[in-house]
């Protein structure tokens, strides 16, 4: 890391959450350009019992989130599966990871898998790979500062994600589109 923590503006800490292994990206913004601070998994797999699992991923967010400081969490919302015990599993970790998190006044933004494609891609339908090829040009990194656990970089870029939609503009007027806006605020467009 080329500055201290001190140094970014804000620090966006990403999480993927898994029973087997959890993704975490920790993202700095100074000014308006992001950087990658850390990037990595924690190991569950080896781990018997779901219930030490959860122990370890409360222990291990935690000491990112006291370690990076961050300002924010942005973590992966769970997908829906046909195994209804596998959702479950996934959900208490994402809940733990949000505990840890919530201990230490972090705020937690949640988003769908396909809402952080698309912030990332551009389709909502992108793998995992094409996920991971895109934050290397974005961000700048090469295949040396990436693990090879794609969990890692769901993880970034949920962070990402996060960046990109809290710096978006709210359109006013409860409108849900710039087209809505224009139909209901005519007098506030101007030819160009």
């Amino acid at each position: 890391m080329d500055i201290t923590l001190k140094e970014y503006d804000r620090i966006i800490i990403g999480i993927d959450p898994g029973t087997n292994f959890m993704g975490y990206g920790v993202l700095g913004l100074k000014g308006k350009t992001p950087s990658v601070i850390a990037l990595g998994v924690i190991h569950l797999n080896k781990i018997s019992g779901h219930y030490l699992k959860l122990k370890r991923i409360h222990d291990r967010v935690l000491g990112l989130v006291e370690q990076y400081l961050p300002d924010e969490m942005s973590i992966e919302a769970p997908f829906y599966g046909k195994n209804v015990q596998s959702m479950l599993k996934l959900g208490r970790a994402q809940g733990v990871a949000m505990a840890a998190a919530l201990s230490r006044d972090v705020p937690i933004t949640e988003y769908e898998p396909r809402k952080i494609k698309m912030a990332i891609t551009g389709n909502g339908g992108s793998s995992k790979e094409q996920v991971r090829e895109m934050l290397k040009r974005i961000l700048s990194l090469t295949d040396d500062h990436m693990p090879p656990e794609l969990d890692a970089t769901d993880a970034l870029a949920a962070a990402l994600c996060h960046y990109y939609e809290s710096g978006r503009p709210i359109v006013s007027g409860g409108a849900k589109s710039w087209k809505e806006f224009i139909a209901k605020n005519p007098g506030r467009v101007s030819g160009l």
